[in-house]
């Protein structure tokens, strides 16, 4: 939950949430009311990225 919209991050698009424990995926920070951060998984977000994932693939070129 995010300003009071709920998010869904599908582990196919969101692969490092797939082993992290709970603790580690509840334990996030939010900054500047748009980009989330999980500082035990050193992954961060946009809600832009969240939202659109294929506009933003995982294989580097």
């Amino acid at each position: 939950m995010v300003n009071g919209a709920e998010y869904f991050l599908a582990f196919d698009d969101f692969p490092w949430f797939r082993s992290a424990t709970m603790e580690q995926i509840f334990a996030v920070e939010l900054y500047h009311g748009t980009h989330l951060y999980w500082p035990a998984l050193d992954v961060d977000l946009s809600l832009d990225q969240i939202l659109h994932p294929e506009q933003f693939p995982l294989i580097a070129k």
